[in-house]
């Protein structure tokens, strides 16, 4: 059993300011909205917080739970081995095992920090991402990545609005977000979907059980002038249970038994991943209102579309506008061109998905199936919007197939 006289020494090191800093305002009582009691998560707090409580037999009793079903679990045989190092000698620092590599304990407090705050995390339960304003009857789920938090949410569709499910500690960049260009092991900040689905067999160690490529850069970012490539959903090498919370290349990592149960609900080329630095929640009220203004907007460009009066319909693009080389006026032009040859024109959506884009208010992105058909021409393709508000209408930015 620890002795007594050794708490006032353990006190000063800085495994016990770690525990200061991240439990003061915790209790014995969980309060992550998802909560089982036998997370990894909930026994590393529950391992810290009876080390906050001077009980030491007890938070060397619960980090053995964690080693018995996580023995990968870095962090946590770190903190076993401080335990157990306390009971011949004062502890000065986090990870105090002589000759431990100072930068790969730096990254373990790190990952216990994130991993901590997460815990005592309490997701809103009358609140939804304010980014996910309309899934389509194919999307069944939607992930939404807080890197600021390291946790990745799975959202359920429940007629078109969005669930709260389970979420998962990730890893992201190690320079952090915003990418901007290859190299710069940044995660990217935006809308994207899983774009393909790679086995273990296809794969080095090093991306785990699987791997989940997503479209980076996508058409936003190319207009914005964003590169790289080979931003992925991937697990961890076989011998590692966790990352800290940033050190990828620019993916999101989670651990592979959280991969596997991920993976069973992504579809290529259908399931949403929203990253964003910090999630916004939003009343479902808001989100309401915002997705009946786009669905409004969108539905009066296609009438204006199928009515033939080309100045009209011109007038849901933005000056900015950009297709591929063609500006608005190249566009325009084009268009009335076209239309000039018609004597009618028939245009279906369906499918429509709807989403805000992180970090930006006035900027949305729409996708659908398109039904056209006129007089001389019949075609279907999923396509792609994004719709800027400026003078307080929304206008289209961006269009092309999806």
């Amino acid at each position: 059993m620890f002795a007594m006289p050794l708490m006032p020494r353990l006190a000063a090191a800085a495994l016990m300011m770690l525990i200061a800093c991240q439990t003061a305002a915790m209790s014995s009582t969980p309060v992550h909205a998802d909560d089982s009691g036998e997370t990894p998560d909930a026994l590393l707090a529950r391992t810290l917080i009876e080390i906050r409580d001077n009980h030491l037999d007890a938070a060397l009793g619960e980090i053995n739970k964690v080693l018995r079903d996580y023995p990968n679990f870095r962090l946590a045989n770190l903190i076993k081995g401080d335990l157990l190092l306390a009971r011949a000698q004062p502890l000065r620092e986090f990870g105090a095992a002589p000759n431990a590599p100072r930068d790969r304990i730096e990254g373990l407090r790190e990952e216990a920090l994130a991993r901590l705050a997460r815990y005592q995390l309490a997701r809103p339960t009358d609140r939804v991402p304010k980014y996910l304003l309309q899934l389509n009857r194919d999307q069944r789920y939607a992930l939404v990545v807080d890197t600021a938090q390291s946790t990745l949410y799975v959202f359920e569709n429940r007629g078109g609005q969005p669930h709260y499910l389970a979420d998962y500690y990730v890893s992201s960049g190690k320079n952090g977000t915003d990418k901007m260009r290859s190299g710069d092991k940044r995660t990217p900040l935006g809308v994207y979907q899983v774009a393909a689905s790679l086995p273990r067999a296809k794969l080095t160690a090093f991306y785990g059980v699987a791997a989940y490529p997503l479209n980076y850069p996508n058409e936003w970012d190319r207009r914005e002038g964003h590169d790289g490539h080979g931003i992925w959903l991937h697990g961890t090498p076989i011998n590692t249970y966790s990352r800290p919370p940033r050190a990828s290349d620019g993916c999101v990592v989670l651990t592979n038994q959280d991969l596997e149960t991920i993976g069973k609900n992504l579809r290529v080329g259908v399931t949403p991943v929203i990253i964003t630095e910090n999630i916004e929640w939003a009343e479902p009220e808001e989100t309401g209102a915002l997705r009946e203004q786009l669905l409004q907007s969108v539905e009066s460009w296609r009438h204006d579309w199928e009515s033939r009066n080309t100045e009209k319909y011109l007038k849901h693009y933005a000056p900015g506008f950009s297709a591929g080389r063609q500006n608005l006026a190249a566009w325009s032009q084009q268009k009335r061109a076209v239309n000039a040859g018609k004597t009618w024109i028939k245009v279906g959506l369906d499918r429509i998905s709807v989403f805000l884009y992180p970090d930006r208010d006035d900027l949305a992105v729409i996708t659908f199936d398109q039904d056209y058909s006129s007089n001389n021409l019949s075609n279907k393709m999923k396509k792609r919007q994004y719709w800027i508000r400026e003078k307080g209408a929304w206008h289209i930015i961006y269009e092309g197939a999806a």
